[in-house]
């Protein structure tokens, strides 16, 4: 029973965003798992680098239907013909669209005329393919040849375009919020691009084109959920200085949990259709450039969200702790705390019947709580029309109410 109670006020304070989790106070923990993901990232493309297609390797496509004279022609056995007629593997062999449409893709590296001759002749032979008239046809069977030049050309627009995403990104955050977010952004940034290549580099994905692009689509969700926090940050700690309930840091970490919610919701809607991609694009169609896209945007949208959750607002925090007018504040508010216990430790010694520890609040919240009733009391106090003492009384007494002017003659003659 009472698990189930602190699990229903864990989700109930996540809904809520009254502080669930306590990210920013445990940040080092969450630097240690940054930083250990990052190394094997980087580990991994430094000694492993990257399984490249052939439009950034360059080779040879051979393209044939997937149905022939004896029926389906399985990706399995072109690997088996590929390999008995040149005495070498390809490079990826796939089946691309469904039903009559479907067709099977050879990728290998690059073969000479008397070697696509070979498996061309080869490939006929055992499967027959048929043409669009339903006829086995040779002709059915093509070829081309990829150059390395165009993927690489695609990669050197590719970086161009980071780059001055990066440099747009940043002037927009320095100048709508402040240098230390614009910071904190790009770092979180660097985050998703080194995770999401180095996954890519340790289970082995192909990179094509549409990795590439898929790679830049990215940045921008992972932006964008960085600047809703950032937001609520800045607007949590708007004369933050001046005060003494909470630090910098709690501030922060109030803020993103008050937006956390927000964040998972996101993150969920975003990653579904992902999913419906990979499921109906590659399981259904199998259209191997869906496959590309869908991989490297769901590694991305998970990397996005953990780093603008836990790595963005963190470093964000301990950048802004360094400035000497927010040390300050802190040690204000610590202080007061102090004082605030030392108080509450003497009146529980002193053991006086009419000094209840509820009058004075033991904690930070419940002085918070406090000062917050003694506003909301004053505001509406002031929100009531000033009497006037005079006018009140008297009416008190005559029993009737009185006017605006209660002295001044209303001009009839009494009889």
């Amino acid at each position: 029973m009472a698990a189930n109670e602190t699990k229903d006020g864990v989700f109930r304070r996540l809904y809520t965003g009254t502080g669930a989790f306590d990210v920013v106070g445990k940040r080092k923990r969450w630097y240690i798992f940054f930083a250990l993901l990052i190394l094997v990232c980087v580990g991994s493309i430094v000694f492993r680098w990257f399984n490249l297609g052939i439009d950034f390797t360059g080779g040879t496509r051979i393209s044939l239907p997937a149905q022939g004279a004896d029926g389906n022609i399985s990706t399995s056995q072109v690997e088996q013909v590929f390999d008995e007629a040149l005495n070498k593997e390809p490079a990826a062999v796939q089946t691309v669209g469904t039903g009559d449409a479907s067709t099977i893709q050879i990728r290998s590296e690059t073969l000479n005329t008397d070697q696509v001759e070979q498996l061309k002749a080869a490939l006929f032979e055992r499967f027959q393919p048929l043409n669009a008239d339903g006829q086995p046809s040779e002709r059915s069977i093509s070829d081309s040849a990829v150059s390395a030049s165009w993927g690489g050309e695609i990669s050197q627009q590719a970086l161009i375009a980071l780059g001055v995403f990066f440099v747009l990104v940043t002037i927009f955050l320095w100048f709508y919020f402040e240098k230390w977010m614009a910071v904190a952004a790009l770092a979180a940034l660097v985050h998703d691009i080194v995770v999401t290549a180095g996954v890519y580099s340790i289970v082995g994905f192909e990179v094509t084109p549409a990795t590439v692009i898929g790679l830049l689509t990215i940045l921008g969700f992972s932006l964008y959920d960085t600047v809703v926090v950032f937001d609520k940050i800045k607007e949590n700690t708007r004369g933050l200085l001046g005060l003494t309930r909470r630090t910098y840091a709690e501030a922060a970490n109030l803020a993103l949990n008050q937006t956390l919610m927000r964040s998972i919701n996101t993150s969920l809607i975003a990653v579904l259709p992902v999913i419906g991609l990979l499921v109906v694009g590659v399981g259904l169609l199998g259209v191997g450039t869906l496959q590309d896209l869908a991989l490297v945007q769901l590694t991305g949208i998970i990397a996005g969200a953990l780093s603008s959750i836990s790595l963005a607002t963190p470093i964000l925090v301990d950048l802004k702790m360094r400035e000497p007018k927010f040390q300050q504040q802190a040690a204000r508010v610590f202080a007061r705390r102090e004082n605030l216990a030392r108080k509450s430790a003497d009146r529980e010694a002193s053991a006086a019947p009419a000094l209840a520890t509820d009058d004075l609040p033991a904690t930070d919240d419940e002085s918070l709580e406090t000062e917050l009733r003694q506003e909301r009391a004053m505001a509406a106090a002031n929100s009531i029309p000033a009497r006037n003492p005079k006018s009140s009384e008297a009416a008190r007494r005559g029993g009737r109410p009185t006017g605006k002017h209660p002295g001044r003659p209303s001009g009839k003659r009494r009889r």
